[in-house]
């Protein structure tokens, strides 16, 4: 997945990044949305416009027509929701969802574009998250929140599988994947061990953000599923070594 589509010159979460990351083959792209005060869907990771763009203030307090005027990295535009959809209807999306504001203008999103098959819906909380599946009318894919990642990392070794699955069974029940970082703080969480228990349950392993081939290298031979990267070319390459790019 490229992250925040793909741009050397860090103009993340741009249409420019998208374009990049389609134009190098990718069929996955990761990206964040947030809402203005006047109801309009953004792709954007921040709170607010200050380090990414030339503009000031919190988007959430800014209408839709400020936040057109702040330009990322000084030159692209903060692209819509609709924007990504429309211009790529071929490539799937995974979005973070960062704030309450978005719960129904993302669901909205999603159901006037018809994009249930196209989307995962990520976000650190599963509260959120979910709030979003429920307004939807069909059902989407989905990735679990710190608190259930958290609770699988630490009841995975001491469980066996049966019962992690029974214990787990309202955490995990509308979950397909976890995306986690390789470890978090002095815990490792991408282990052989976790890999197999995940996908013994049936969920698949997404890790973030990895940029260095190496690495990519080990976790592709260790298993996961998927590679939330900064670096699509750089993947890509991995990929093609393998013999396991997938992209067009």
């Amino acid at each position: 997945m490229a992250h925040r589509g793909f741009s050397r010159e860090g103009l993340e979460n741009s249409m420019a990044a998208f374009r990049a990351a389609v134009e190098l083959g990718c069929r996955y792209v990761e990206t964040d949305v947030h809402t203005t005060s006047d109801g309009v869907l953004l792709l954007f990771h921040d709170d607010t416009l200050d380090r990414a763009t030339d503009g000031r203030g919190r988007i959430s307090e800014l209408t839709a027509a400020d936040v057109a005027a702040a330009r990322i990295g000084g030159f692209e535009p903060v692209p819509l929701f609709d924007e990504l959809l429309t211009a790529f209807p071929e490539v799937r999306v995974n979005l973070d969802i960062k704030d309450w504001g978005s719960v129904r203008t993302l669901a909205a999103g999603i159901e006037r574009h018809g994009a249930h098959d196209r989307v995962l819906v990520a976000s650190f909380s599963d509260r959120r998250r979910r709030a979003v599946l429920k307004l939807l009318s069909r059902p989407v894919a989905s990735s679990a929140g710190v608190v259930t990642n958290g609770l699988f990392v630490l009841l995975g070794p001491v469980l066996p599988v049966p019962f992690l699955r029974f214990v787990l069974r309202g955490p995990l029940r509308d979950v397909q994947a976890l995306q986690v970082p390789v470890r978090q703080g002095v815990i490792r969480v991408v282990t052989p061990g976790f890999i197999r228990r995940a996908h013994a349950l049936g969920l698949g392993v997404h890790v973030w953000t990895i940029n260095d081939p190496d690495e990519m290298r080990r976790l592709l031979d260790l298993g996961v599923d998927g590679i939330v990267t900064d670096r699509a070319d750089l993947l890509r390459q991995v990929l093609l070594e393998r013999g396991q790019w997938s992209g067009s």
